[in-house]
């Protein structure tokens, strides 16, 4: 088993350092948001654009970035759903993922994150649906 970490991963974990201190400043938590979006590319950049746009619209979530990625948060700065893009750890598709605080239980057994190749219509439909969950 290999245990040492990707340099990808090891620039995930400097990114988060990184945002804690910047947070601890008083940074403006959205606008690293955009710019970690405005530095992707392709499909990635059309995909979190697209998170990014339904967030705002639909729910009262704050933008930041987490290890890098766009991200948004509840009141209690707790992250909610984030992006990850495909190209970041060199992976066939972009990852939509909902952390613990989103309210999204459905008994015992229940999906935390989507892979993403494309958001067509229905594919936001459902993901406005998942994000109004997440919130209520």
């Amino acid at each position: 088993m290999n245990t040492t970490f990707s340099k990808e991963e090891k620039a995930a974990m400097r990114a988060a350092v990184a945002e804690a201190k910047a947070a601890k400043i008083g940074a403006d938590l959205e606008a690293a948001c955009l710019a970690a979006i405005g530095e992707m590319t392709g499909t990635d950049k059309e995909l979190a654009e697209t998170l990014h746009a339904l967030v705002k619209k639909h729910t009262s979530l704050g933008a930041k970035t987490w290890y890098g990625m766009p991200a948004y948060t509840n009141a209690d700065g707790k992250v909610v759903v984030f992006f990850q893009s495909a190209a970041k750890f060199k992976v066939r598709y972009a990852t939509i993922g909902f952390q613990p605080d989103a309210n999204l239980d459905e008994g015992n057994f229940w999906p935390s994150s989507f892979a993403v190749t494309k958001l067509a219509a229905a594919d936001q439909k459902r993901l406005v649906e998942l994000l109004k969950k997440a919130v209520s």
